[in-house]
């Protein structure tokens, strides 16, 4: 593995008015890691990684990204984000447009790439998540599970760095889940940088890198998955785990 680090978090807190979100976060993700973040509820781990692509801004540390540092004042967000993919727990695609369209406004409109071209690169990604043939229907006529995977091709065609998923599965009926799953361990395997909130620890066993439990803003145990799962060190961990893989 590359020791290129794309994702460099340092000291990093942030409130939210007087309650503190996020508290003295340290954190590093290098090109190709697989890192999946889990916890309870309300322990910070989307507010942290929407910090990553400036969707949320931090008070305290630093963060950069790909080479650039996403201070307070920063005026080059863009700059950011075409680094950045993000999968969000909804699907947040334009109804008004087609699946293919979905992928290709992003290269077009933010990158100025050319239409031919983001159509090749649209059709590509779609094969790449195995919905070719959903390329000309509308969102609503698909299901759960393949819009999300639009969702992930389109993040795809803005060529990232790193691509973030929030929970990507938890908006999903159960018969869907295992096919966005699909789709991401695929990615894994062809080593896209991922950093991932989820529930599943199935999929995090499978294919993390490192797991990172986090608990009230903080980060309170980092490992490989046979380490996390088999021989968690912090009490509080040992109690998640208990509970969520009861289910």
């Amino acid at each position: 593995m590359s020791a290129e680090t794309i994702i460099d978090v340092k000291n990093v807190s942030k409130w939210y008015g007087a309650f503190q979100v996020l508290t003295d976060i340290n954190l590093t993700v290098r090109k190709g890691e697989r890192i999946v973040i889990c916890g309870p509820s309300g322990s910070g781990k989307s507010t942290l990684i929407r910090c990553f692509n400036r969707l949320e801004a931090h008070q305290e540390g630093e963060i950069v990204v790909n080479g650039i540092n996403l201070h307070p004042k920063m005026r080059n967000v863009s700059d950011v984000r075409r680094n950045v993919g993000m999968v969000f727990q909804h699907f947040n695609l334009f109804p008004h447009m087609t699946v293919l369209m979905n992928c290709m406004v992003g290269p077009m409109w933010i990158n100025g790439v050319p239409e031919a071209e983001a159509r090749a690169r649209a059709l590509t990604f779609l094969d790449r998540v195995r919905i070719p043939e959903q390329a000309h229907k509308f969102p609503i006529q698909l299901s759960g599970g393949q819009q999300q995977r639009v969702a992930i091709a389109r993040s795809l065609c803005m060529q990232p760095a790193v691509m973030l998923f929030d929970e990507p599965t938890s908006a999903l009926d159960p018969e869907m889940v295992s096919e966005v799953l699909d789709t991401m361990t695929s990615l894994a395997k062809d080593g896209m940088t991922m950093v991932c909130v989820t529930h599943e620890m199935g999929f995090a066993r499978a294919v993390a890198d490192r797991v990172i439990f986090m608990n009230s803003g903080q980060i309170l145990e980092e490992a490989r998955p046979d380490d996390f799962f088999d021989n968690p060190k912090h009490e509080r961990t040992k109690l998640f785990l208990g509970q969520i893989l009861k289910h």
